[in-house]
């Protein structure tokens, strides 16, 4: 499976749940995840996505640890089994 396909799976999930699913593009700071997940009652975490089997890039990896540091939630999601997970996550942060 393709991450857009994997990409599209998530955006549906998330509208399934009434919230919305911005990509993220953050020009200077390379590494960033993909998404933002927003949910209502003000739940939201970024979401990295990549193909199945596929790993984070090092420099994505410091940036999900300097978010993680900062107190953010970051997710890697690379199976459409994990949509739910990570849904049910944000929605009990």
């Amino acid at each position: 499976m393709r991450e857009k396909v994997l990409e599209k799976k998530l955006m549906d999930a998330v509208k399934t749940r009434t919230g919305i699913c911005p990509k993220f593009v953050s020009p200077g700071l390379d590494g960033m995840p993909d998404r933002i997940v927003l949910l209502p009652a003000r739940k939201w975490a970024f979401v990295e996505l990549k193909a199945p089997g596929e790993k984070a890039r090092k420099l994505q990896i410091a940036r999900h640890l300097l978010l993680r540091k900062l107190g953010y939630s970051v997710y890697v999601l690379d199976a459409v089994a994990q949509i739910w997970v990570i849904l049910d996550a944000i929605q009990a942060s």
